[in-house]
């Protein structure tokens, strides 16, 4: 196999409150084949955005390392990170206020090009912006059109269209959809898969939702308050799920049958404290097969299968 894209270590992000330290993201560890897809997937506060944001150094991490294309870039200043800034990019949650509503559509794609000065000749810089908003489904006659004036898919395809304005290798997808209505979520899941075929492009994609990262991702990884809990290929995580987490997960998907609710798994109990949490796993004040060990001691992630690995104490009794 050849070299990740992207290879993250051991990486922590912590943040200080007048409580104590929020582990935000906590011992992370993962890489990510070029050409390929990894979706980040979680309840909201598990610390899905801030691992994206803090490989893109938006904010700055507090341990471990990042290896973009084999070149260490984890604690990079902003002047000699702007070279891999280039190649690494992000589609923010919401269209709306990711856009700056005093810009025209041609000017908020124009933006990157203009501060990486990566087309001087006005002309060129416009006909390549035309070719952007072409390859992402806008139509030329909105160039003109401010953010407000257009309705959330094209406001998210805006979006897209800004992220590939660099012909980045690897793009960061911060629940890019979710923001969005069934129908239209269908047509820019759709758009970004045939841009990655065409353009070779490597995503993060960010989501709460497992029926998205079902249909784009090649390898899914599960966060539980910071910590990753399970990641294996798609079809091995749907297939045989081992973390108590990941099954209640996946038993919340909506399915269209009178009788879904039956296997449905409730969790009960109350969240662990992200702040300066005790030993033990975070999971185990909800886990409905919690064991005193599981209270005493933080599991290590163990490979339970080729390529999947859980941290759980009692991943080998539960049934999979």
């Amino acid at each position: 196999m050849s070299a990740a894209l992207l290879d993250v270590r051991h990486l922590k992000k912590f943040f200080k409150t007048p409580r104590g330290q929020l582990h935000a993201v906590d011992d992370v560890s993962f890489s990510i084949q070029a050409g390929r897809t990894l979706g980040v997937v979680g309840e909201s506060g598990c610390g899905k955005s801030t691992l994206g944001r803090t490989i893109l150094h938006l904010i700055p991490p507090t341990e471990g390392e990042i290896f973009f294309e084999g070149e260490d870039i984890s604690h990079m200043d902003s002047k000699a990170f702007k070279n891999s800034r280039q190649q690494m990019q992000i589609i923010f949650q919401d269209p709306y206020s990711s856009l700056n509503p005093r810009m025209t559509v041609e000017d908020i794609i124009t933006e990157p090009l203009l501060i990486f000065h990566t087309h001087p000749d006005p002309a060129e810089r416009k006909r390549y912006v035309e070719q952007l908003m072409d390859a992402v489904g806008l139509a030329s006659r909105l160039a003109r059109s401010y953010p407000h004036e257009l309705d959330g898919g094209r406001r998210q395809r805006i979006g897209v269209a800004r992220a590939l304005a660099l012909r980045p290798k690897f793009i960061v997808c911060d629940e890019p959809v979710s923001a969005l209505d069934v129908s239209i979520q269908a047509q820019i899941l759709n758009l970004m898969q045939d841009l990655q075929e065409e353009m070779g492009l490597t995503y993060l994609f960010i989501t709460h939702d497992l029926s998205v990262v079902k249909h784009v991702s090649d390898d899914i990884c599960v966060m539980y308050l910071g910590k990753m809990v399970e990641k294996c290929s798609t079809e091995e995580l749907f297939r045989s799920t081992c973390h108590p987490y990941t099954q209640a997960l996946l038993s919340a998907i909506p399915i269209p049958t009178p009788h879904a609710a039956e296997g449905r798994i409730l969790l009960k109990g109350e969240l662990s404290s992200p702040i300066d949490p005790k030993p033990g796993c975070r999971f185990a004040p909800r886990c409905p097969r919690a064991c005193p060990a599981c209270f005493e001691t933080s599991p290590e992630l163990r490979e339970v299968a080729p390529g999947h690995v859980v941290a759980c104490h009692l991943c080998g009794e539960i049934p999979s």
